[in-house]
Protein backbone atom coordinates (compact mmCIF):
# COMPACT_ATOMS: atom_id res chain seq x y z
CA UNK A 1 0.00 0.00 0.00
CA UNK A 2 1.15 3.51 -1.05
CA UNK A 3 0.06 6.80 0.81
CA UNK A 4 0.49 10.65 -1.37
CA UNK A 5 0.36 13.80 1.12
CA UNK A 6 -2.41 16.49 -0.05
CA UNK A 7 -3.72 19.82 1.72
CA UNK A 8 -7.30 19.69 2.96
CA UNK A 9 -9.05 21.81 5.69
CA UNK A 10 -5.84 24.08 6.14
CA UNK A 11 -3.80 20.71 7.29
CA UNK A 12 -1.39 17.79 5.61
CA UNK A 13 -3.97 14.52 5.05
CA UNK A 14 -2.04 11.44 3.62
CA UNK A 15 -4.54 9.38 1.28
CA UNK A 16 -3.57 5.85 0.90
CA UNK A 17 -4.29 4.38 -2.44
CA UNK A 18 -3.28 0.98 -4.38
CA UNK A 19 -2.93 0.51 -8.25
CA UNK A 20 -4.17 -2.13 -10.01
CA UNK A 21 -2.71 -3.38 -13.43
CA UNK A 22 -0.74 0.11 -13.73
CA UNK A 23 1.48 -1.96 -16.33
CA UNK A 24 -1.90 -1.96 -18.90
CA UNK A 25 -0.30 1.69 -19.79
CA UNK A 26 -2.96 2.71 -22.95
CA UNK A 27 -6.00 1.01 -20.85
CA UNK A 28 -8.94 3.10 -19.68
CA UNK A 29 -7.96 3.96 -15.70
CA UNK A 30 -10.57 3.56 -13.55
CA UNK A 31 -11.06 5.05 -10.02
CA UNK A 32 -12.87 3.44 -7.35
CA UNK A 33 -15.01 5.67 -4.62
CA UNK A 34 -15.73 3.86 -1.71
CA UNK A 35 -19.04 4.02 0.21
CA UNK A 36 -19.80 6.23 3.74
CA UNK A 37 -17.86 3.56 5.42
CA UNK A 38 -15.50 1.95 3.09
CA UNK A 39 -12.17 1.80 2.17
CA UNK A 40 -9.20 0.17 0.57
CA UNK A 41 -10.20 -3.09 1.99
CA UNK A 42 -13.38 -3.18 2.04
CA UNK A 43 -13.26 -3.51 -1.51
CA UNK A 44 -11.53 -6.88 -1.27
CA UNK A 45 -10.89 -8.20 -4.66
CA UNK A 46 -13.83 -6.37 -6.90
CA UNK A 47 -11.71 -3.87 -8.38
CA UNK A 48 -9.46 -6.26 -9.25
CA UNK A 49 -11.66 -8.19 -10.92
CA UNK A 50 -13.34 -6.02 -12.73
CA UNK A 51 -10.25 -4.72 -14.14
CA UNK A 52 -8.86 -8.13 -14.83
CA UNK A 53 -12.53 -8.84 -16.70
CA UNK A 54 -12.39 -5.09 -18.93
CA UNK A 55 -8.42 -5.19 -19.21
CA UNK A 56 -8.78 -1.46 -17.10
CA UNK A 57 -6.16 -0.02 -14.99
CA UNK A 58 -7.33 0.59 -12.01
CA UNK A 59 -7.00 2.90 -8.49
CA UNK A 60 -8.30 2.43 -5.14
CA UNK A 61 -8.12 4.81 -2.41
CA UNK A 62 -9.39 5.38 1.02
CA UNK A 63 -10.80 9.37 1.53
CA UNK A 64 -9.62 11.27 4.33
CA UNK A 65 -11.11 9.68 7.32
CA UNK A 66 -11.48 5.84 6.69
CA UNK A 67 -8.91 3.24 6.22
CA UNK A 68 -5.42 3.61 6.47
CA UNK A 69 -5.78 7.51 5.49
CA UNK A 70 -5.40 10.30 7.98
CA UNK A 71 -8.40 9.97 10.47
CA UNK A 72 -10.56 13.22 11.19
CA UNK A 73 -9.35 15.87 13.50
CA UNK A 74 -10.94 15.60 17.28
CA UNK A 75 -12.14 18.81 16.51
CA UNK A 76 -13.23 18.17 12.90
CA UNK A 77 -17.42 17.31 12.53
CA UNK A 78 -18.19 17.57 8.76
CA UNK A 79 -21.09 19.39 7.60
CA UNK A 80 -23.84 19.00 5.07
CA UNK A 81 -21.46 20.13 1.76
CA UNK A 82 -18.67 17.44 3.00
CA UNK A 83 -19.73 15.14 -0.10
CA UNK A 84 -19.14 18.03 -2.42
CA UNK A 85 -15.75 19.06 -0.19
CA UNK A 86 -14.53 15.76 -1.11
CA UNK A 87 -15.52 16.20 -4.66
CA UNK A 88 -14.17 19.52 -5.16
CA UNK A 89 -11.15 19.70 -2.62
CA UNK A 90 -9.67 16.43 -2.22
CA UNK A 91 -9.80 14.19 -5.62
CA UNK A 92 -8.19 17.58 -7.74
CA UNK A 93 -4.93 17.51 -5.57
CA UNK A 94 -5.07 13.49 -4.98
CA UNK A 95 -5.21 13.10 -8.73
CA UNK A 96 -2.41 16.04 -9.14
CA UNK A 97 -0.03 13.95 -6.32
CA UNK A 98 -0.55 10.71 -8.88
CA UNK A 99 0.15 12.36 -11.96
CA UNK A 100 -3.63 11.76 -13.49
CA UNK A 101 -3.99 14.10 -16.37
CA UNK A 102 -6.23 11.89 -18.48
CA UNK A 103 -9.92 11.88 -17.85
CA UNK A 104 -10.65 8.62 -15.50
CA UNK A 105 -13.98 6.45 -15.33
CA UNK A 106 -15.24 7.16 -11.70
CA UNK A 107 -16.74 4.21 -9.95
CA UNK A 108 -18.57 5.16 -7.15
CA UNK A 109 -20.64 3.38 -4.73
CA UNK A 110 -23.15 5.14 -2.45
CA UNK A 111 -21.49 8.26 -0.70
CA UNK A 112 -18.78 7.73 -3.11
CA UNK A 113 -21.31 7.57 -6.21
CA UNK A 114 -22.52 11.08 -5.03
CA UNK A 115 -18.82 12.38 -4.76
CA UNK A 116 -18.86 10.95 -8.53
CA UNK A 117 -21.63 12.63 -9.45
CA UNK A 118 -20.47 15.67 -7.41
CA UNK A 119 -16.84 16.00 -9.14
CA UNK A 120 -18.61 14.96 -13.22
CA UNK A 121 -20.85 18.47 -12.47
CA UNK A 122 -18.03 20.59 -11.56
CA UNK A 123 -15.25 19.23 -13.42
CA UNK A 124 -17.11 17.91 -16.49
CA UNK A 125 -13.91 18.01 -19.26
CA UNK A 126 -11.76 16.19 -16.83
CA UNK A 127 -14.30 12.49 -16.60
CA UNK A 128 -14.64 9.77 -19.15
CA UNK A 129 -17.60 8.72 -17.78
CA UNK A 130 -19.25 7.50 -14.79
CA UNK A 131 -20.85 4.03 -12.92
CA UNK A 132 -22.52 4.82 -9.72
CA UNK A 133 -24.00 2.25 -7.42
CA UNK A 134 -26.60 2.59 -5.21
CA UNK A 135 -25.59 6.71 -5.06
CA UNK A 136 -27.53 9.39 -3.16
CA UNK A 137 -29.04 12.57 -4.78
CA UNK A 138 -31.60 13.30 -2.05
CA UNK A 139 -32.11 12.40 1.38
CA UNK A 140 -35.11 9.79 2.02
CA UNK A 141 -36.40 8.32 5.12
CA UNK A 142 -35.40 4.85 4.84
CA UNK A 143 -32.19 6.03 4.86
CA UNK A 144 -32.09 8.26 7.74
CA UNK A 145 -34.07 5.13 9.12
CA UNK A 146 -31.38 2.72 8.79
CA UNK A 147 -28.58 4.86 9.57
CA UNK A 148 -30.31 5.40 13.08
CA UNK A 149 -29.91 1.37 12.90
CA UNK A 150 -26.27 1.82 12.19
CA UNK A 151 -25.62 3.83 15.09
CA UNK A 152 -27.91 1.62 17.55
CA UNK A 153 -25.77 -2.05 16.14
CA UNK A 154 -22.47 0.49 16.16
CA UNK A 155 -23.30 1.25 20.07
CA UNK A 156 -24.63 -2.12 20.62
CA UNK A 157 -23.78 -4.56 18.75
CA UNK A 158 -20.16 -6.30 17.42
CA UNK A 159 -20.66 -3.75 14.36
CA UNK A 160 -17.46 -1.74 15.67
CA UNK A 161 -15.21 -4.83 15.71
CA UNK A 162 -16.33 -5.81 12.41
CA UNK A 163 -15.66 -2.11 10.52
CA UNK A 164 -12.34 -1.99 12.93
CA UNK A 165 -10.93 -4.81 10.45
CA UNK A 166 -10.96 -1.48 7.50
CA UNK A 167 -10.14 0.91 9.48
CA UNK A 168 -7.13 2.16 11.59
CA UNK A 169 -9.56 4.42 13.31
CA UNK A 170 -12.86 2.62 13.45
CA UNK A 171 -14.14 5.82 15.52
CA UNK A 172 -13.06 8.66 12.80
CA UNK A 173 -14.60 6.50 9.87
CA UNK A 174 -18.13 5.70 11.80
CA UNK A 175 -18.77 9.28 12.94
CA UNK A 176 -17.95 11.02 10.42
CA UNK A 177 -20.06 9.17 8.48
CA UNK A 178 -23.09 9.19 10.78
CA UNK A 179 -23.36 11.97 12.56
CA UNK A 180 -23.56 14.09 9.45
CA UNK A 181 -26.34 11.57 7.69
CA UNK A 182 -28.62 11.89 11.41
CA UNK A 183 -27.74 15.86 11.69
CA UNK A 184 -31.47 17.24 11.42
CA UNK A 185 -30.73 20.37 8.79
CA UNK A 186 -28.70 17.05 6.56
CA UNK A 187 -32.52 16.55 5.37
CA UNK A 188 -32.32 19.09 3.14
CA UNK A 189 -29.09 17.72 1.17
CA UNK A 190 -29.79 17.45 -2.24
CA UNK A 191 -28.02 17.14 -5.42
CA UNK A 192 -30.74 17.29 -7.90
CA UNK A 193 -29.63 20.68 -9.65
CA UNK A 194 -26.27 19.84 -9.73
CA UNK A 195 -26.99 16.52 -12.34
CA UNK A 196 -27.47 19.01 -15.30
CA UNK A 197 -23.78 20.05 -15.28
CA UNK A 198 -23.31 16.36 -15.82
CA UNK A 199 -22.41 15.32 -19.26
CA UNK A 200 -20.56 12.17 -19.73
CA UNK A 201 -21.96 9.10 -19.69
CA UNK A 202 -23.18 7.79 -16.79
CA UNK A 203 -24.23 3.93 -15.94
CA UNK A 204 -26.34 4.17 -12.94
CA UNK A 205 -26.98 1.02 -10.61
CA UNK A 206 -29.24 -0.03 -7.82
CA UNK A 207 -31.17 -3.55 -5.86
CA UNK A 208 -34.27 -3.83 -6.17
CA UNK A 209 -33.99 -4.03 -2.42
CA UNK A 210 -31.52 -1.34 -1.03
CA UNK A 211 -32.53 -0.84 2.28
CA UNK A 212 -30.55 2.71 2.12
CA UNK A 213 -32.36 4.10 -0.83
CA UNK A 214 -35.71 3.57 -3.09
CA UNK A 215 -35.38 3.94 -7.46
CA UNK A 216 -36.41 7.11 -7.11
CA UNK A 217 -32.62 7.70 -6.71
CA UNK A 218 -31.01 6.68 -10.28
CA UNK A 219 -34.41 7.23 -11.90
CA UNK A 220 -33.93 11.07 -10.59
CA UNK A 221 -30.36 10.71 -12.20
CA UNK A 222 -31.67 9.22 -15.47
CA UNK A 223 -34.54 12.04 -15.52
CA UNK A 224 -31.60 14.65 -15.79
CA UNK A 225 -28.74 13.54 -17.25
CA UNK A 226 -29.72 12.55 -20.74
CA UNK A 227 -28.75 9.17 -22.25
CA UNK A 228 -28.47 7.41 -18.42
CA UNK A 229 -28.01 3.84 -18.31
CA UNK A 230 -30.50 2.34 -15.78
CA UNK A 231 -29.59 -1.32 -14.38
CA UNK A 232 -31.99 -1.88 -11.66
CA UNK A 233 -30.96 -5.82 -9.93
CA UNK A 234 -33.52 -7.93 -8.17
CA UNK A 235 -31.84 -9.86 -5.13
CA UNK A 236 -29.69 -7.12 -4.34
CA UNK A 237 -29.51 -4.35 -1.81
CA UNK A 238 -27.40 -1.39 -1.14
CA UNK A 239 -23.98 -3.31 -2.11
CA UNK A 240 -24.69 -4.57 -5.83
CA UNK A 241 -20.69 -5.61 -6.15
CA UNK A 242 -21.22 -7.47 -3.29
CA UNK A 243 -24.46 -9.05 -3.84
CA UNK A 244 -24.64 -9.78 -7.63
CA UNK A 245 -20.60 -9.07 -8.53
CA UNK A 246 -21.02 -10.64 -11.79
CA UNK A 247 -24.11 -9.11 -13.00
CA UNK A 248 -22.48 -5.65 -12.09
CA UNK A 249 -19.03 -6.96 -13.79
CA UNK A 250 -20.49 -7.90 -17.09
CA UNK A 251 -22.79 -4.44 -17.22
CA UNK A 252 -19.49 -2.26 -16.29
CA UNK A 253 -17.10 -3.61 -18.24
CA UNK A 254 -20.06 -3.67 -21.59
CA UNK A 255 -20.45 0.16 -20.58
CA UNK A 256 -17.31 1.53 -20.52
CA UNK A 257 -16.11 -0.71 -23.54
CA UNK A 258 -19.38 0.52 -25.90
CA UNK A 259 -19.01 4.31 -24.42
CA UNK A 260 -15.10 4.15 -25.41
CA UNK A 261 -15.95 2.88 -29.15
CA UNK A 262 -19.04 5.45 -29.64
Amino acid sequence: MSAVAVRWREREVHIEYEWIAPERADAPLVVFLHEGLGSIAMWKDFPARLCEAGDFRGLVFSRPGYGGSTPRAEDETWDVDFMHRQATEVLPPFFAALGIVEPPWLFGHSDGGSIALLYAARFPERVAGLVVLAPHIFVEDVTVANIELARRAYLETDLRDKLARYHDDVDSAFWGWNRIWLHPPFRDWNIEAELSAVRCPVLAVQGLDDEYGSLRQIRGIAERVPGTTLLEVPECGHSPHRDQPETVIVAAVSFIQDKRSS
